[in-house]
């Protein structure tokens, strides 16, 4: 008998908890938002959204509340109760948990940008412990916009927990911004130095209003937090004069890595035989509008292989330029060995009708040149300085091309009859060197490497009949002062420009500072006519 009572009150218990479990699966899982929280949402007076917005931010099961009100899926009903859409229809009551079809009277509670900001902020708050640091580094930097001071145990909640230095640094400036506003000056003192330690420049102003005065009366009460404010500055400012002095160093070897690519085969050209060759910032346009062609011809028909038209580029743009060098060499230079004056003007002749024949054949405006996916974007150091992908590249490639020439002058049987015919062309002559064969091949390879810096410079920057007309006279001056047929002296020298040139320019503007390179370099010579690296043969004279 007691066993039969005993299975029956099981069995009742089974069926009661049967019976029950819906409702207590319903109570587990309702977030238990605050009531007093929701009510102010569904009124119309803003700030006091605000305010419960940010409470909804510190109370845990109110992320979905947030969501759902920054998703215009946030109902009010007439007795005063909110529920969350799920867009079919159906509602959830967000202090209960239970599901519910969404009557005809709810209306949308409406929000502002104002709001929208906030709400963001709030739900920043549930994502600062997240276990994608990605989501972190979000969250925090929406704290950083926030001036809410009760979220202050948060972030140090967050902080004491946080392993990731990106994060941390993004935490510490959201906390540092919210004690700025605490009463307590310790307190602002330690926001003022923390901010003076990220050494961001967005900073700057916040911490220099603290230490001026308006009407008598300084901004910041407290002395030690406003030498403190001082002090900040002042490093924000050492900060900012150090990425601006590396920035100019950076684009200053970009500057010069460009000229390099321009002079180089211009110095072999010159220094072999002395032609002052006008043409040869027209050369620089041709590799450019080869890499064009190239680039379309991939687009068309291998846009899987996009990416590396510039590697089809190279080649391609070295061999047409050589072909149109020696071609140039052959009908017109070599009549005019010797008459420098009759060689400036034809090959000036000879750049006028480069140019007007691009732009018959691609037309006046400029075409671009995109650069590929490897060579897009940049890498970002000292906080603020973005060295760009295709500067790197191009600065390296120029190296590299000055290796491959330097290799090629010592180290093959060409560049010794050049470097013999550089330091004596009659006993060169004499030994049976064929001077004249090498003359053109020289001129080729000089107009080859022409083309291969007119690859570098589309990267830089959109392609037209004009391109070369800029790089001329810098690529003169770079020959000049590194010393006729001297490879050391035209690396230093075009880096050396390059390098002056953008420290420079914030002084003086772009115009003023080529000007004083020029003064600069006439007088250089008027010095020393031979350059940085003297000529070396019988016919220095």
């Amino acid at each position: 008998m007691l066993n039969a009572v005993i299975a029956k009150f099981l069995r009742h218990l089974l069926l009661a908890w049967l019976l029950a479990a819906p409702a207590l699966a319903a109570h587990a899982a309702a977030p238990g938002v605050d009531p007093a929280l929701l009510a102010p949402l569904a009124g119309d007076d803003t700030d006091a959204k605000l305010q419960a917005i940010a409470a909804l931010g510190r109370q845990p099961g109110a992320q979905a509340v947030l969501q759902a009100l920054g998703n215009d899926l946030l109902y009010a009903l007439p007795d005063g109760r909110v529920l969350i859409g799920d867009g079919n229809g159906q509602g959830t009551d967000p202090v209960s948990g239970a599901t519910m079809a969404l009557p005809p009277q709810a209306d949308t509670i409406g929000i502002n940008n104002r709001l929208r900001r906030a709400i963001g902020a709030a739900l920043a708050g549930s994502r600062l412990f997240s276990e994608d640091a990605r989501e972190r580094l979000d969250a925090a930097r929406r704290l950083q916009q926030t001036g809410d001071p009760a979220r202050l145990p948060l972030l140090e909640k967050a902080l004491a927990a946080e392993k990731d230095t990106a994060v941390r640094a993004a935490l510490e400036i959201a906390q540092a911004n919210l004690e700025l506003k605490s009463t307590d000056p310790a307190v602002r003192r330690h926001a003022v130095e923390l901010l003076g330690r990220t050494d961001n420049a967005t900073f700057r102003p916040t911490l220099l209003a603290l230490t001026q005065q308006r009407d008598g009366v300084y901004a910041e009460p407290d002395a030690a937090v406003r030498e403190a404010a001082a002090n900040a500055v002042k490093r924000i400012d050492r900060h900012l004069a150090t990425i601006e002095w590396a920035g100019n160093l950076f684009y200053g070897l970009s500057l010069g890595s460009v000229l390099l690519l321009a002079a180089l085969g211009l110095a072999i050209t010159f220094g072999l035989m002395g032609v002052i060759n006008m043409a040869h910032g027209e050369l620089l346009m041709i590799g450019a509008y080869v890499t064009y062609l190239v680039q379309t011809f991939f687009r068309a028909w291998l846009p899987g292989w996009l990416d590396w038209y510039v590697a089809a580029a190279l080649p391609l743009a070295f061999l047409v330029t050589a072909l149109v060098g020696m071609a140039l060499e052959r009908t017109v230079i070599r009549w005019l060995y010797g008459r420098p004056l009759e060689t400036l003007l034809a090959t000036w002749g000879i750049s006028l009708m480069l140019m007007q024949g691009v732009r018959t054949l691609f037309g006046a405006q400029n075409v671009e040149v995109g650069n590929p996916s490897w060579m897009s974007g940049g890498v970002t150091v000292l906080g603020g300085l973005v060295l760009t992908y295709n500067r790197l590249v191009i600065i390296g490639f120029a190296l590299f091309v000055v290796f491959l020439v330097w290799a090629l002058l010592n180290h093959t049987r060409l560049g010794l009859f050049v470097r013999a015919i550089t330091q004596n062309r009659r006993m060169a002559d004499c030994v049976g060197v064929p001077t004249g064969r090498v003359d053109m091949l020289a001129f080729g390879l000089g107009s080859g490497i022409a083309g291969l810096a007119g690859v570098a410079l589309s990267q830089l920057g959109n392609v037209g009949p004009d391109l070369g007309r800029g790089y001329i006279v810098d690529s003169f001056m770079v020959v000049v002062l590194g010393g006729v047929g001297q490879l050391a002296g035209t690396v230093i020298a075009a880096l050396g420009l390059g390098g002056v040139n953008k420290f420079l320019e914030p002084y003086a503007g772009a115009v003023m500072a080529k000007i004083t390179i020029l003064v600069l370099i006439v007088l250089f010579v008027q010095k020393r006519p031979q350059g940085l690296f003297a000529p070396r043969g019988r016919s220095v004279e």
